[in-house]
């Protein structure tokens, strides 16, 4: 017998909602074409932070990178780096790769920032990483499902990157939700009606550490954004524990600018 027609027989209030599962068991999103795209991009995943020697832990984690281009840069948000460091106490940008318990350090300075589009590009030291290609954001629509992959919570489960499923829910104005009237001011009101561009915003979870990550095709690996904010309800610890769902990322046309840009 038909695998749904029994399930139609045994649930059938469910019958209409259960005729769609075999569209989702054939999605990308399900198939060895997304196993193999993760194994692909996963050696071009980085994290970013800062490390001084001085100071205990010596390496402060601050969110995910990307490699691009020639293996010798990397894209993350600009929020993530900090703009003064301690130089001091030589404190200097790290970009972490390698996996697990025990990752690789390498040297990063700043090559070209765009505060504006929250993106900034870093230039490594060593040998070349495995570098991810940039798409065309221009051809992403609402109801496009995309995959991103990061550090949710950074290095506390050692060194692994982790991937979420994400749908284009809309392509929407730069600015987060006021709960209610009252919190609508003068530059919010602005922002609606001459916003600066738009933003993807995703159904995906993603948390703080998430910051930076790429947000790429599920078959091609392709890149269309980079994940940079997320809705938070109520304090900031809530992030974690009573994460939104909702998250916004900057459309890859501006890496493109940023790469115009680097020094």
């Amino acid at each position: 017998m038909n695998i749904w027609r029994t399930l139609s027989i045994v649930l059938p209030g469910y019958a209409k909602s259960l005729a769609i599962l075999p569209l989702v068991f054939a999605s990308p999103l399900w198939g060895k074409e997304l196993v193999k795209t993760i194994e692909q991009i996963k050696p071009s995943i980085v994290g970013v932070g800062t490390v001084q020697r001085t100071r205990s832990p010596q390496v402060n984690f601050l969110g995910t990178g990307f490699v691009l281009d020639d293996g010798f840069h990397v894209v993350t948000n600009a929020h993530v780096v900090p703009e003064v460091l301690d130089i001091a106490n030589k404190e200097s940008y790290i970009v972490i790769t390698g996996k697990g318990n025990e990752p690789e350090l390498r040297a990063a300075s700043i090559a070209a920032i765009d505060k504006e589009h929250d993106l900034v590009l870093l230039k490594i030291s060593g040998t070349a990483l495995p570098a991810m290609e940039l798409g065309d954001a221009r051809s992403v629509r609402e109801g496009q499902a995309l995959i991103f992959t990061g550090f949710p919570i950074g290095m506390i489960l050692g060194f692994y990157p982790v991937t979420h499923r994400a749908m284009v829910s809309a392509i929407t104005p730069i600015i987060l939700p006021a709960r209610n009237s009252r919190q609508l001011n003068a530059k919010m009101i602005g922002q609606l009606q001459k916003p600066r561009y738009a933003v993807f915003q995703l159904d995906g979870t993603a948390y703080p550490g998430n910051s930076g990550s790429p947000l790429y095709d599920p078959e091609t690996g392709l890149v269309y954004g980079v994940i940079n904010m997320v809705f938070v309800k109520g304090t900031k610890e809530s992030a974690l524990s009573n994460p939104s769902g909702i998250t916004y990322a900057i459309p890859g046309t501006y890496i493109q600018d940023l790469l115009g840009r680097r020094k």
